[in-house]
């Protein structure tokens, strides 16, 4: 079987690409800058391509594939074309799908979307999703909450680098994942019939609130947080102030999200059923306390060793005499 990755240079997508040729999958990658994803052909995978903001190269990238795997997402600075890219581009990828007869689908979508539809990138994410269940087409679309990588940034860096985080008074318990364990379940998914035409979430083993993530940073790093809490009242006026600028709109849609966690988000969800379906033990899915742990275990090695050498070469400078 042939896959065609879109958002295969991204933090899901890449796992994607690597477990597939890991499981022996011919691998094609959809991607518009040859140097910055020349990683995945060393990888083995083969590089077509392709811009989803330009509909006229989608239907040529799908010539000898049989699946087609959609990781990709909105980037930031690209929400003023957001319709174009995630709405208009999309219908066309489907179109061409079942046109070139493509026996699987695999789209990744936002958990609980259909509860926040004031959000115009849940909104596109759930007509998506309608078109794919009215195409005909094998899909499968996983509902993911949020991933462990994604904490990184949120979290742990800004802890590192003594800057402040900033949270709601939230009573969200969010079940996040790596991204690795939902590579591999999307892979196992392909050869099962049961997850075709089928909607289905993929969790981690625990949820988490903003706070007890926070806490387990500083307890692994030895580090304290700069916290700054927000009131939500003043959220939702810096969202609807944003919204009256198009140069704003990003930062609206930042909020918006933010403001999903102080709206007791919810991403609980039986995996008992799809982990057995998957013969995979609920016991091999990562904890976060341990990707954490080896991530401050890497970034803290490192920092010493930077700090080593440093100090070795300011020994090893010759003072200048005078």
């Amino acid at each position: 079987m042939t896959l065609l990755v879109i958002g295969s240079t991204g933090t899901l997508g890449r796992q994607v690409v690597r477990k597939a040729l890991n499981q022996g999958f011919q691998v094609k990658c959809l991607v518009r800058n040859f140097r910055k994803s020349a990683f995945l052909k060393e990888w083995g995978a083969e590089l077509i391509y392709g811009d989803l903001s330009i509909v006229e190269s989608i239907p040529i990238s799908l010539y000898g594939v049989s699946a087609i795997i959609d990781c990709s997402t909105i980037r930031a600075n690209d929400l003023h074309d957001i319709e174009l890219i995630e709405l208009q581009s999309k219908y066309i990828l489907i179109e061409s799908a079942i046109k070139a007869g493509i026996k699987r689908y695999i789209f990744f979508s936002i958990f609980n979307s259909f509860n926040y539809k004031e959000i115009p990138l849940l909104t596109l994410k759930l007509m998506i999703e309608y078109r794919l269940k009215i195409s005909g087409l094998n899909y499968t679309i996983f509902h993911l909450p949020g991933s462990f990588q994604g904490l990184i940034s949120q979290y742990a860096l800004p802890i590192l680098d003594k800057q402040f985080i900033w949270i709601t008074n939230e009573y969200s318990l969010i079940f996040y994942i790596n991204t690795q364990d939902v590579a591999k379940m999307a892979i196992h998914s392909l050869s099962i019939d049961q997850f075709n035409q089928n909607t289905l979430p993929l969790v981690g083993n625990k949820s988490w609130r903003s706070l007890d993530i926070i806490n387990l940073c500083e307890q692994i790093s030895g580090r304290r947080a700069q916290i700054n809490t927000i009131p939500v009242y003043l959220l939702n006026l810096l969202k609807n102030f944003t919204k009256l600028f198009q140069w704003t709109w990003n930062i609206s849609e930042r909020l918006a999200f933010i403001e999903m966690l102080s709206c007791k988000y919810n991403t609980s969800a039986q995996m008992k059923e799809i982990l057995y379906i998957l013969q995979i033990d609920e016991r091999e899915l990562e904890d976060l306390e341990v990707y954490l742990q080896e991530y401050f275990e890497r970034i803290m090695k490192k920092l010493k060793e930077l700090n080593y050498q440093i100090l070795s070469n300011k020994k090893n400078i010759n003072p200048i005499e005078f």
